[in-house]
């Protein structure tokens, strides 16, 4: 969920560095349709039954789903924002390749965000996670909206999405052919 707080914030830089909201049309992100499906697998299988559906594959399908994701971004480099997107991905991936397919959340701050860790969700409280640095160790606290754990490499992506809005926004309008 952090990254809804990076779509609000590009939007503002974007206009107060002088872009247009309009000139967001102009933007084109390739293999789009990549990006939307793993983002779809993913609140399917942590929100809905599909995950019960998968059992023991759950880890899996969310591993192909962040690679997927990652591929779209890679797709993209050329924009703007989109290389800080990648790391982060890249970041959140090694994380949770490293964890058998799931996002180790320190406890504080789960506690903090109010989380709750007994339905569905990608994220797990463990000893001693691998990667420790790069798991769920920070947390938007339960009284902001949707407050939740987040990463290192979220906030990597929140701030790559953020430049891809702004910059996105102050891109010159291409002109009509003819």
């Amino acid at each position: 969920m952090f990254i809804v707080y990076a779509v609000p914030v590009g939007l503002l830089v974007g206009l107060l560095l002088g872009g247009r909201v309009g000139a967001l049309a102009q933007l084109r992100i390739r293999w789009a349709w990549i990006a939307v499906a793993g983002f779809v697998v993913q609140l399917a299988i942590y929100s809905m039954q599909i995950g019960d559906l998968l059992g023991d594959a759950v880890p899996v399908v969310y591993v192909l789903s962040n690679i997927a994701v990652l591929a779209a971004v890679l797709r993209n480099l050329a924009l703007p924002g989109m290389a800080v997107i990648a790391i982060g991905a890249a970041c959140n991936l090694a994380a949770l390749v490293a964890n058998g397919g799931y996002m180790p959340a320190d406890p504080g701050a789960l506690a903090t965000a109010g989380v709750d860790t007994s339905g569905p969700t990608n994220s797990i409280v463990v000893a001693d996670p691998a990667l420790g640095f790069l798991t769920d160790i920070f947390a938007i606290p339960a009284a902001v909206p949707l407050a939740n754990v987040f990463s290192v490499g979220d906030v990597l992506i929140g701030i790559g999405v953020a430049t891809v809005i702004a910059m996105a926004m102050r891109a010159d309008p291409q002109p009509a052919v003819a």
